[in-house]
């Protein structure tokens, strides 16, 4: 079987958790990393495919089972007020103090208005891509951000950003390829990049 991309189930949650933390130490494993494998999903990837599934794609490896996905918003404005107003209550419960491991990534999920930059309004929507290392350097990102852009062409969305850690470079040099070019923000130790959505 030949793998696919298609649109986000309700059954693929745990496969995205799993991929989420496999891929999340700067593209690297970071399972044992913080208290939960779970932590790193509910900050940069269950909240996408739950408050805007449209928007989610998934790389399947022909068998049903997910292998990397494209998630993202079409307007982060509005995401961060569904994600303090809908994600933060829904969290409370699991998401709680007690592990110095956790801090900083607890202190990114209760601001969500960290994702609101001046410098980004004209690119109003954002992604997150992760894909396991088996998969990655096959087409199956170009195959994927295609899809994802396609999606925001027809909201009517014109551009698009992302945010990634200095240190990953092999995904900075896909998201140049890709036609992402720098954008001007002021934040230590992140790089934003961006483009339009038109077609690649």
């Amino acid at each position: 079987m030949s793998a696919t991309i298609r649109a986000y189930r309700p059954s693929d949650l745990d496969a995205i958790y799993d991929i989420c933390v496999r891929t999340g130490d700067a593209g690297q494993d970071a399972r044992g990393k913080y208290s939960s494998d779970r932590l790193l999903g509910d900050i940069w990837a269950a909240p996408y495919v739950i408050l805007e599934p449209e928007h989610a794609h998934v790389l399947d490896d022909g068998t049903g089972r997910p292998v990397g996905y494209l998630i993202g918003t079409a307007d982060t404005a509005t995401f961060v007020e569904r994600y303090r107003a809908e994600w933060l209550p829904a969290t409370a419960g699991r998401l709680v103090d007690g592990d110095p491991r956790d801090e900083v990534m607890l202190d990114l999920h209760r601001r969500p208005e960290r994702m609101l930059h001046p410098g980004l309004a004209d690119y109003p929507a954002h992604l997150h891509i992760d894909l396991l290392p088996e998969w990655q350097g096959k087409g199956q990102g170009r195959g994927l951000m295609a899809a994802f852009l396609a999606g925001l062409r027809a909201a009517g969305v014109p551009r698009v950003h992302l945010g990634m850690a200095l240190e990953n470079h092999s995904a900075y040099a896909f998201y140049r390829r890709l036609g992402f070019h720098d954008l001007p923000i002021e934040d230590p130790g992140a790089r934003f990049v961006g483009r339009d959505t038109s077609p690649l």
